[in-house]
């Protein structure tokens, strides 16, 4: 029997996912409410035939759109889950053995494994995320890039959540403009400065993390093509950055002069 706890997933034209991505949840939660983006296509009518509450909300950024819904749950506890994430049945299994009520944790992660088409991408796994938490005592961040819930007693647990992430790998290299510039414009509006090395240094970094401390090495073609994938977003993020800064100094040079 599903426990009291609510779904909350957040959409933009998924309609391709979004019947799966709840009847997912349904194997642990009692209620689903979907935060949905004004899409265009049928993720709204699909979620609503499949008993999901939904509200429309422009989107306010990762963390304040997965926020956002959890004031309409009536459960304590959240199972926050994108749109392009299944839980495997063995997490269904955990989740609903798990004793809610008496749980002195305030939040639980899962390992997740993360695909690119059908291939699971070994080099990011177990990558732990905090799913599940209890709304009275933590909240996602309210930051507009990939949140995290905040939450300080969090326990993790040997279970798999699978993540649908990319299509293939045009996918991926279509999305690394879209999450580069989003990383470098919070670290601009935080006020973040760096040189014009930065590119160069955090490429490398993500490198040798990735090849060498992750053993993507060991993940033959596929390892070295996310360790270059992830080096090149982690490039452009800084070197996007950098314009960012050139493109102020420019600005206040000309009202200055």
């Amino acid at each position: 029997m599903p426990q009291p706890i609510t779904a909350t997933i957040i959409t933009l034209n998924e309609e391709a996912n979004i019947r799966e991505v709840i009847e997912s949840a349904q194997t642990v939660c009692d209620e689903i409410i979907v935060v949905d983006s004004e899409s265009t296509d049928k993720t709204v009518e699909i979620a609503r035939s499949m008993g999901a509450k939904v509200y429309v909300q422009a989107y306010l950024g990762d963390g304040l759109q997965k926020d956002f819904g959890v004031q309409y749950a009536t459960n304590d506890w959240i199972l926050s889950i994108d749109a392009d994430e299944r839980l495997e049945p063995q997490m269904s299994e955990v989740i609903n053995a798990l004793d809610l009520a008496g749980t002195p944790h305030d939040a639980f992660a899962f390992r997740r494994k993360t695909f690119v088409g059908d291939r699971w991408q070994k080099i990011w796994y177990p990558d732990y995320v905090t799913r599940l938490y209890n709304k009275t005592k933590c909240r996602y961040l309210p930051v507009k890039g990939h949140a995290k819930v905040d939450a300080k007693n969090v326990k993790p647990l040997a279970c798999d959540m699978v993540h649908y992430s990319y299509i293939d790998l045009s996918d991926v290299t279509i999305k690394i403009d879209k999450f580069s510039k989003r990383g470098a414009t919070m670290l601009f509006a935080q006020g973040k400065r760096v040189s014009r090395f930065a590119p160069f240094t955090h490429g490398l970094a993500s490198f040798i993390k990735e090849y060498f401390l992750k053993k993507g090495f060991l993940y033959g073609l596929d390892g070295l093509t996310i360790t270059l994938v992830s080096s090149f977003s982690a490039y452009m993020k800084y070197a996007m950055l950098v314009e960012m800064q050139e493109n102020e100094a420019k600005k206040k040079s000309k009202e200055n002069a």
